[in-house]
């Protein structure tokens, strides 16, 4: 009797709530949201892993809400659906801009922007090619490896590494900091947030050794010392430090990284769009852009409403959490024609929003844009074709959406 009872306090899974891992573990994701779209693009989930919230599925409500930045807080409760456990030895605020309302967001953010800029870009550019050219040139072709190790994670670790001049021998550090970072599934058992903020502290110390070395020396054009000589930063204590710190990490890395994975998945699954990017390398730009918006490297982010509103047709009461889910408005069919396909000349591409909208759109843009587009033309450069030939592993959650491992061989074309 005691078990029966337990059986049914327990709610029945909903096939909406779309935060379930196994949704993008699996890639299946698409159903669900597809629904959603069609049916109640503003909706209401109670039981989940996370607690209750609210799915925004369609473009234009997530538009609205992103314009809102006042009444739809970053700070309040964070940027994920994972809610911050108060009194938990387990969890300890680690405040970072990304997660913060005007005016401080306003002043962190302008700090490290000059790290992204178009000159900055321009200089970055001749490091980024060159990197790249050594990377591909150290593939072995027509033998099988793992396209996510040997070229995603090196590139974008290599790039970050050199964002905050960070000692090369050790720049695995970060991807490994980055995974632990932004697995929002870890936060499902005391033991993993134990452990995810062990790791997190390791990094802290790590860094604010590498801020210690800088004490008292000029300034240089790394994201180290742009905080150290801000007056927006250089105050920082040692949790808002760490909290910038993971931020930059894990937006430097699992985004650009999962872009470039998606590039070499994507254009296989698409091999008549790969064929037509071959043959035109100066649609190149535009194919970075659907590949960014065809995979979503971060599936949402969540806002908390300050006040009781409305929003299509729905009422959100202050403290409600909203989940912006990035990677359905990215396939919403009334924005993008045919929007599960990559279409490398899609007209209107660049109006993804996989780097968000409004006062949060991501920084580092830019730079995730440049790396990409320099891998295609290298591999182009190069006449290099990459295909796969395994299953991808993904990673079994709903923040990142990305890849583990990708199974490939490079072939000339």
């Amino acid at each position: 009797m005691a078990t029966q009872l337990r059986e049914a306090e327990v709610p029945a899974v909903d096939p909406l709530d779309v935060s379930r891992p196994e949704l993008y573990r699996d890639d299946v994701w698409q159903a669900p949201f597809r629904e959603l779209r069609a049916t109640s693009p503003v909706h209401r989930v109670e039981h989940s892993d996370f607690g209750p919230y609210w799915s925004v599925s369609t473009y234009k409500p997530i538009i609205q809400v992103e314009s809102l930045p006042d009444l739809y807080s970053s700070q309040v409760g964070g940027i994920t659906l994972a809610d911050f456990i108060e009194n938990s030895t387990s969890d300890v605020r680690m405040p970072m801009f990304i997660a913060m309302d005007r005016p401080k967001h306003t002043g962190q953010r302008r700090t490290v922007a000059p790290a992204f800029t178009p000159s900055e870009m321009v200089r970055l550019s001749g490091n980024i090619r060159t990197r790249t050219a050594e990377i591909l040139d150290s593939l072995e072709w027509n033998k099988e490896f793992d396209w996510v190790d040997k070229v995603s994670i090196e590139l974008t670790t290599q790039m970050l590494a050199i964002l905050f001049d960070f000692p090369w021998e050790d720049r695995r550090k970060l991807t490994f900091w980055s995974d632990w970072a932004g697995d929002i599934e870890l936060v499902k058992t005391e033991e993993l947030r134990l452990e995810r903020l062990k790791h997190m502290y390791e990094c802290g110390a790590y860094f604010q050794n590498l801020w210690n070395q800088k004490l008292g020396k000029p300034p240089t054009p790394d994201l180290i010392s742009m905080m150290m000589h801000s007056d927006a930063m250089a105050e920082m204590d040692q949790m808002e430090f760490l909290g910038n710190l993971i931020l930059l990490i894990v937006g430097g890395n699992d985004t650009t990284r999962n872009s470039m994975s998606a590039a070499a998945y994507g254009l296989d699954l698409f091999p008549d769009q790969r064929a037509k990017l071959e043959g035109d390398p100066s649609l190149i730009p535009n194919a970075v852009q659907e590949i960014i918006r065809w995979q979503t490297p971060l599936a949402h982010m969540r806002r908390t409403a300050t006040a009781d509103t409305e929003l299509e047709g729905q009422q959100i009461k202050a403290g409600d959490k909203l989940a912006l889910w990035y990677i359905s408005a990215n396939r919403d069919e009334s924005v993008f024609e045919d929007a599960d396909s990559i279409i490398v000349d899609r007209p209107n591409a660049r109006r993804h929003l996989a780097f968000g909208h409004g006062i949060h759109r991501c920084v580092g843009a830019r730079l995730a844009e440049l790396q990409i587009a320099t891998l295609l033309e290298e591999m182009g450069k190069r006449r290099m074709r990459v295909n796969v030939v395994g299953a991808p592993e993904r990673v079994a959650a709903c923040f990142v959406h990305g890849y583990r491992k990708l199974p490939v061989e490079i072939s000339k074309y």
